[in-house]
């Protein structure tokens, strides 16, 4: 290990890292008081030249209440955009190390209408407007920076794009090209076609792996299982396994996860308990299930859209035979299985509850400037491809790269996909 500079830095296979803090009011728009929130970002370069002069990239990482990446060294995509950026990796209100939003954080606001009025202020436009008050800080009221958006990161670069675009040199878009008047129910009747169509390939890729989990569908309709954390595994929970169906790196451990589903004796092993809760379990982001939904709200309440529209998909029924797996649908009953989100109740059902304001302006989208590349995954399972399509067509000078060689994690994948958009932004290709 190399010490650490005496500036604080750290150096970190081929990378250097320093740490910057800012204070952020909790309402951008007032109401609040004087109430602020600490906000976390990571500074990060190459260590071959750590003083050269780069333009900022502003990293958005999906979610919501997903904190930013923490690279183990200069590979994969940071590796590539430090060779023409200043890489910040902003960990987003309420996660990471900026000011947590967790259950017990949450409990000291006060009963659950507190709770709620509290993360009103966690959406995409109050993650724009810390992104405004750090841009502010490092580069001047005047100046402009680059901002990379991996999924949910995407739906808030869209909102920075509606709002403060006269601040952005560019703009990078990966699986996250958001449906800017498509309602959530209209999002989650064709998120759930792609769910379908993501269970039928896994099954074909893996075909023992349909005999595993029905099999361990029938052993938790017949017993009582509990996971580590004492909660009940039941089959809707079984089928929420279905949220990696989506992400390249996962899907082959979903298979290798059913195949050590049972122990010699023929109860369910610890490995596959333990892995279970781990995927299952929302205690490391509880953000993501309270505000999932209110990513697709343009300002009706989203009223549990994924449950209502699964009410009219009886193949998706944990007893239907055979048995889907579900995606990254929220459902009410989340709140009361999983130990992490029961605080959380009636808090979430307030927010299902809630109108929302809007994230988008259309007219300014179409009226854009900056340069725009985008990275459409025609087999994303999270993000449907026709309604990135329809968005992609509405923003002025947005070019996009459609591909079916990755999924939504393809920039997790390689760097060829942020090396692409690069060029695509520079008139290159």
């Amino acid at each position: 290990m190399i010490p650490a500079g005496r500036d604080g830095s750290v150096r970190l296979g081929g990378l250097v890292f320093r740490d910057h803090w800012f204070d952020a009011p909790l309402s951008h728009a007032g109401g609040f008081g004087d109430e602020t929130i600490r906000l976390y970002a990571r500074e990060v370069v190459s260590a071959s030249a750590p003083d050269r002069e780069l333009p900022w990239l502003l990293f958005l990482q999906g979610g919501p209440g997903g904190k930013a990446t923490r690279p183990p060294g200069a590979s994969g995509w940071v590796g590539r955009a430090v060779q023409d950026f200043r890489v910040l990796l902003l960990d987003q209100r309420g996660t990471g190390r900026s000011t947590p939003a967790t259950a017990a954080t949450l409990a000291a606001r006060g009963d659950a209408a507190a709770q709620a009025e509290y993360l009103s202020h966690f959406r995409a436009d109050s993650i724009v407007a810390d992104a405004e008050l750090i841009r502010r800080a490092l580069v001047g009221d005047d100046g402009r920076w680059h901002v990379l958006g991996q999924s949910f990161g995407g739906f808030c670069s869209l909102t920075y794009l509606s709002f403060a675009p006269e601040h952005l040199e560019s703009v990078m878009v990966t699986g996250g090209l958001a449906p800017l008047t498509a309602g959530p129910d209209d999002v989650y009747a064709a998120t759930y076609r792609t769910v379908e169509r993501k269970n039928a390939q896994f099954h074909a890729a893996f075909p023992q792996a349909r005999a595993q989990l029905e099999a361990v569908a029938a052993f938790v309709r017949a017993n009582d299982v509990v996971l580590p954390d004492g909660s009940r595994l039941t089959v809707e929970r079984l089928q929420a396994l279905g949220h990696g169906l989506g992400a390249k790196t996962a899907i082959p451990g979903l298979a290798f996860l059913l195949e050590e589903a049972f122990a010699a004796d023929g109860v369910l092993s610890d490995t596959f308990l333990a892995e279970a809760w781990r995927t299952l379990s929302f205690a490391t982001q509880p953000l993501y299930a309270v505000l999932h939904e209110a990513c697709y709200s343009h300002g009706e309440p989203t009223r549990w859209s994924a449950q209502r529209v699964l009410g009219g998909l009886p193949r998706f029924a944990p007893d239907a035979d055979p048995l889907l797996l579900t995606g990254e649908m929220i459902y009410p009953w989340m709140f009361d299985h999983d130990p992490a989100l029961v605080p959380l109740r009636e808090t979430a059902q307030l927010l299902a509850e809630r109108s929302w304001g809007p994230l988008f302006d259309v007219d300014r989208l179409a009226a854009n400037e900056v340069p725009v590349a985008a990275a459409l995954y025609t087999e994303d399972m999270y993000v449907d491809a026709g309604f990135s399509r329809d968005t992609a067509a509405r923003v002025r000078g947005l070019r996009v790269w459609e591909t079916n060689g990755h999924q939504h994690d393809g920039l997790r994948e390689t760097e060829d996909v942020v090396d692409r958009l690069i060029r695509m932004n520079r008139g290159e290709l």
